[in-house]
């Protein structure tokens, strides 16, 4: 049997191992946390459950067929029908239910024609004008968590538009929050036979055997003493709210104005809220000189619209910043090969939502975990042959 070593147990990690051992490798995870889920995870604040911002398993990425053949998907929250959920859209201070012409004819244009080189605003402008760049800007900030997407590469942010704006919605969300998700992968490896160790916190890189490293960019090049270990992310205000019910609260708020976003997750999944209580969830993007309390407030005019009365109606709330742990987002002149390679050398390889690995959010995790996982597969191998 292989020996393989799996440094991180997020999602990118519990991949990998799975895969590792589904192979026949005798596979060791070492979490440095005393849970597994890694930015998955899902709190528990009293009878509160909330993700690290907003999460969803898109059905159209490649990670989608892979956890079904395993039954791993589990319990999902039905997404309410879009006619019935209220979902809105703020423009011009308004809310909307339709977005500018203008931004849906943008939704024509394959993602494989928007160029590389080019950013997305100067691409959009160029087709439908201003006011439908600058809305389809502001929506993809969604699936980017950046607070200038237009800046971005036009295929880059015109792919993410296209997959976030599909319809029927390709995002689906597991009941429960997303841990009860990543417990079911953490069962799938224990079954096999992976060895898990939390609460160990890895130093230095093992000698034996090759080393998957699924963790954080940043613990990452601390680990491999490589600052090449870079990309750009976004920065994130996040903020949880639990309000009294009332009907006519709308589902989701998706700013057009400004890059911003809140949905109100128990209207799919009422297990996360006490009875009486609707849980919002959302995710303002900040700039690097830009602080919290900035984020927040830009927040409250989604909420006066989408939400009257919210203030007063408040049970519970949290407020929390996502500093570079939103995923690799791509600048122009780039594209997903050009981040940090899989393959490191010696026998070292990483995973995670901010390598080269092709994908649309959590599906960069999922695909650069397999191809870690089959790299450490083969070098293992040749370690057998040569010794």
């Amino acid at each position: 049997m292989h020996r393989i070593t799996v440094i991180g147990g997020g999602f990118a990690g519990l991949t990998a191992a799975v895969t590792a051992a589904e192979a026949g490798a005798r596979v060791t995870l070492y979490e440095s946390h005393h849970t597994l889920g890694g930015r998955g995870r899902t709190s528990q604040a009293g009878p509160y459950r909330t993700n690290e911002g907003p999460h969803a398993l898109y059905n159209g990425g490649p990670h989608w067929t892979w956890l079904h053949k395993r039954d791993l998907i589990g319990p999902l929250a039905p997404v309410p029908p879009l006619e019935g959920t209220r979902f809105r859209l703020r423009h011009g201070g308004r809310l909307r239910r339709t977005p500018p012409f203008a931004m849906l004819r943008l939704l024509r244009h394959p993602a494989t024609r928007a160029p590389v080189d080019q950013d997305f605003h100067s691409w959009a402008s160029g087709l439908v004008g201003e006011e439908g760049a600058v809305a389809a800007a502001h929506f993809v900030a969604v699936a980017v968590f950046h607070h200038d997407p237009g800046s971005l590469s036009a295929a880059f942010v015109q792919e993410r538009l296209r997959r976030a704006a599909k319809l029927p919605p390709e995002a689906h969300y597991p009941r429960g929050g997303w841990s009860s998700f990543l417990e079911r992968l953490a069962d799938r490896a224990w079954t096999l036979g992976v060895r898990v160790e939390t609460s160990a916190r890895v130093d230095r890189l093992p000698e034996d055997g090759p080393v998957i490293v699924a963790t954080h960019l940043e613990t990452a090049r601390r680990l491999l003493a490589d600052d090449t270990l870079r990309w750009t992310s976004g920065r994130t205000a996040l903020v949880d709210l639990s309000l009294r019910a009332r009907g006519g609260d709308s589902f989701v708020v998706s700013d057009l104005d400004a890059p911003g976003w809140i949905e109100r997750f128990s209207a799919a999944d009422p297990t996360l809220a006490p009875a009486g209580e609707q849980l919002l969830q959302g995710q303002i993007p900040i700039a690097p000189d830009e602080s919290k309390a900035d984020g927040l407030r830009r927040a409250e005019p989604l909420l006066d619209l989408g939400f009257p009365g919210w203030r007063e109606r408040t049970a519970w709330r949290r407020d929390a910043v996502a500093n570079g742990r939103t995923g690799a987002v791509d600048p122009p002149g780039t594209t997903w090969r050009d981040r940090p390679a899989i393959d490191r050398g010696n026998g070292v390889f990483l995973a995670g939502d901010q390598v080269a690995a092709p994908g649309v959010l959590s599906e960069v995790s999922f695909t650069s975990a397999l191809q870690a996982a089959e790299l450490a597969l083969s070098a293992a191998k040749r370690e057998v042959r040569t010794s």
